[in-house]
This record gives C-alpha cells, sequence and structure tokens, in this order.
C-alpha cells in the first residue's frame, strides 16, 4: 500500500495540525539522485592584448618564436663564412731534392771567371804571449801593419818590391815584395792586402788607421786611381834598449802559438768568404813569420807571432754544378748548392800559395759532398696556379728539384689553387741527413 505524509509524521504533530485545522500535504517521494563528476572551473575569457606598433604578429598556441637565438645563428653563420674568407690562403711547402755524392777528380777554376771562378781571400792575425824577460837589447825596429790596395782602373795595375806608401801624417811605408791589383771600377775597385814595413825604426810609427797614396804614381792618372787604408793599428816600432829573450825562447814559444793563431785565422776567412762561396779544407795556406817583441810589463817580453792565411774560395752553386756533371749521369744543369763542404778535401796541383795574377788554379777533390738542388718559388706558383689539388701534385711531382711536397688550399671546400700565382706561398724546408 502506498504511504502518504502522515505516514512519516509524528503522531503529536499530526493531532497538532488537524486540531488547527491544517491540511496534511500529500506525500510524494524523492527520486534517487544519480553520480556525475564535477565540472573544472572554467576560467572566465580574457580579450587579446592589442598589437603594439611595430611589434611581430603572434603565433597561435602559447609558445613565441625564438627570435634572440636564431638572430645569434645567423651571426654565428656569417662571422664563420667572413673569418674563414678572411683567412683563406693557398701555400705549397717543398723540401728539395738532396743527393750525397763521392767526389774523386780533378778540377780547374779561372780567376774570377768562367764556370767555376775563384778569388783570393787573404787574412792576417798576430798573437801575443808574455814571457818573463831574460836580457836587455839595443834595437831599431820599424813598425809594420797590414794595408788594402785598392784599384778603381778597369786594367790590373803591377806595383814593385820597395814601393812607398805615404800616410796622411808624411809618413813612408813600403812593402816588400810586389803585388797585382786587379782592375775593377768606382763602384767595385779590386783590391789586394799586403804588408808594408815603416822606412825606419821608431815607435812614432806605430799609427793608427789611416789612408795612403803612391808617390811613384804621382803625376799619372793611376794616382788618383790606385791607394790603399789601414783598418788595424801598426806595431813594432821601437828604437832604444828594452828587455829581451833569447831566440830559443821566441821560437819554442811561437811554436806553442801556432795552434791558436791557425784557428783565428780559419775563423777569419769564413767570416770574410764572399756572399755564396765556400772555402774547402785543403785550399788555405798559411805563413808564420815571427813579429818585432815588444816591452811587457814587470820586466816581461811580449813575443809576437803573425800568421798569414791565402785561400782560394768557390762558389758553391758553380762547384756543386761542376760535382753533379761528374758524378750525377741524370743532371742537366738545374741550379744546386752544396749543403756542407767540410766532408771534401782540396789539393792544390801546384805548391805555394796561389795568387790572382796566374789566372787559374787547379786541383782535386776527394771526399763526400751534399748536393742540394735550388728551388724557383716563383716557377712552382706558376705551375700549381688554377690548377686542382690532384693536378699540382702530378705537376709538381715531375720537378727533379722538388723531394717532397705538401698543398694546402683554405678554406676547406676550395678544391683549385687560385688562378693569380702571386696569391700562393711557396716555402721551402731544410732537407734532412
Amino acid at each position: 500500500m502506498a504511504k502518504t505524509i502522515t505516514d512519516i509524521i509524528p503522531p503529536s504533530r499530526r493531532r497538532q495540525m488537524e486540531q488547527a485545522g491544517e491540511s496534511v500535504p500529500a506525500y510524494v517521494p524523492t527520486p534517487t539522485p544519480t553520480y556525475a563528476p564535477p565540472t573544472p572551473p572554467q576560467e572566465p575569457p580574457h580579450a587579446p592584448r592589442p598589437l603594439m606598433d611595430g611589434e611581430p604578429p603572434r603565433r597561435l598556441g602559447n609558445r613565441r618564436f625564438p627570435w634572440g637565438m636564431a638572430l645569434i645563428a645567423l651571426v654565428i653563420v656569417v662571422g664563420s663564412g667572413i673569418v674563414l674568407y678572411t683567412f683563406a690562403s693557398a701555400k705549397v711547402t717543398i723540401t728539395p731534392t738532396a743527393k750525397t755524392t763521392t767526389v774523386s777528380g780533378d778540377f780547374t777554376a779561372t780567376f774570377n771567371s768562367g764556370d767555376l771562378p775563384y778569388q783570393i781571400v787573404t787574412v792576417d792575425k798576430t798573437v801575443s804571449a808574455n814571457v818573463p824577460a831574460e836580457s836587455t837589447e839595443t834595437v831599431n825596429d820599424p813598425a809594420q801593419g797590414t794595408i788594402t790596395i785598392s784599384n778603381t782602373q778597369d786594367t790590373s795595375q803591377t806595383l814593385i818590391k820597395n814601393t812607398r806608401f805615404q800616410s796622411t801624417g808624411g809618413l813612408i811605408y813600403r812593402i816588400q815584395d810586389s803585388v797585382t791589383i786587379p782592375g775593377g771600377s768606382i763602384s767595385s775597385p779590386g783590391t789586394i792586402k799586403a804588408t808594408v814595413y815603416a822606412d825606419t825604426g821608431g815607435d812614432q810609427y806605430n799609427i793608427a788607421p789611416t789612408t795612403f797614396t803612391v808617390p811613384g804614381l804621382k803625376g799619372s792618372a793611376s794616382f788618383d786611381k790606385v791607394t790603399a787604408k789601414s783598418t788595424e793599428a801598426f806595431t813594432g816600432g821601437f828604437s832604444g834598449t828594452r828587455a829581451s829573450v833569447s831566440d830559443a825562447t821566441r821560437t819554442a814559444q811561437n811554436q806553442k802559438s801556432q795552434s791558436s793563431l791557425n784557428d783565428a785565422l780559419t775563423a777569419a776567412v769564413t767570416a770574410q768568404l764572399p756572399v755564396g762561396y765556400v772555402a774547402i779544407p785543403g785550399g788555405t795556406v798559411i805563413t808564420y813569420v815571427p813579429a818585432t817583441d815588444t816591452v811587457g810589463k814587470d820586466n816581461s817580453v811580449n813575443v809576437n807571432l803573425k800568421g798569414t792565411a791565402v785561400a782560394v774560395v768557390l762558389p758553391s752553386s758553380a762547384l756543386a754544378k761542376a760535382i753533379s756533371y761528374r758524378t750525377n749521369g741524370s743532371y742537366t744543369g738545374q741550379p744546386v748548392t752544396i749543403k756542407d763542404a767540410s766532408a771534401l778535401k782540396m789539393t792544390p796541383s801546384l805548391p805555394g800559395t796561389p795568387t790572382a795574377e796566374q789566372g787559374t788554379f787547379a786541383f782535386s777533390l776527394a771526399g763526400n759532398a751534399t748536393i742540394v738542388y735550388d728551388i724557383d718559388t716563383a716557377k712552382i706558383a706558376g705551375a700549381v696556379a688554377g690548377k686542382n689539388r690532384t693536378a699540382a701534385y702530378t705537376i709538381i711531382q715531375g720537378f727533379p728539384e722538388v723531394s717532397r711536397a705538401v698543398l694546402n688550399v683554405r678554406p676547406f671546400w676550395k678544391t683549385s689553387f687560385p688562378d693569380d700565382p702571386s696569391d700562393i706561398v711557396v716555402a721551402t724546408t731544410s732537407p734532412s741527413e
């Protein structure tokens, strides 16, 4: 049976309602609720902010385009390209061909001319050793010194024995042997060195470096064209009584001094070599002459020994060519030089001191020589200009003077050398032993 609302109202309350004349409402059942998930709160819609003047349009969605990162990347790419082009380069590094050969044969050089020219280098040195005095002596020693005689005439000039040389102070000195000065010009005079001795004894002839004239040529055209000068002070002039040593003591001391004097003369020859010339062991003649003793301190004597070195010197390139023609059957005259001449031994065909006047100098060579080919950098650059790396390398391999080549072209994406040879750097390295 269906229920009414009176069924759920307490009786006491129902009686009160009935006494008061109130009607009792009919019962209406409440429907059973069904479950529904809660709805999340919705944000109220917002109107988009208006774009400012010059502001780029927004992308749809919440994420914005990273313009800053894009700009940095662009700067890096452009900058890298500029750096690569700025430091673009083309370089060829060449190691020249070097051949060591054994030499044994005869050669002939011509003074200052021909395929194998020679020159004469003359140097003088004096060493002094201090020894205790053994006695005294009365002497009248002339001073002596070395002068360089110059000739600006285009023909040679011969000066006979005892030719006089007058200093700017009017003092007279003489040579003891005749000399011939090669011809030359004002810009490049012919020169020769000689030793002169004062006409008389006395320390007034110990003069500082100066210039000289040749009185015997006065009145001729040669007077102003043949002159001389000294670069070191003259020494040895003395007149009076001084401390002395015996001949035996002097001779023994001079023998001890020869070793140091020999080293000094050899070094002096090397220092005075003309550019591109070499001095070969055996080609230098050294003579020793006792120089005048001088008074030392505290009753001692300075025993002096003078040495003169006369060396035949040869152009390294000309000598290397002469050796290559003798020892290398494939050699065709390429420019070459001798890396080191110290392993060779020269033996003159004639004894005595060589001179320019003899015109030719015959000698034999024996030993080992390392011949190094010269590299013409302009030739290399011209050969590879405009070529790709492979073609350039093939071309360089055909040069007999090239032992090894390293080719570099930058930036890395370039495959060819520049068309202009002046844009290509060609460097050389020393060949290994």
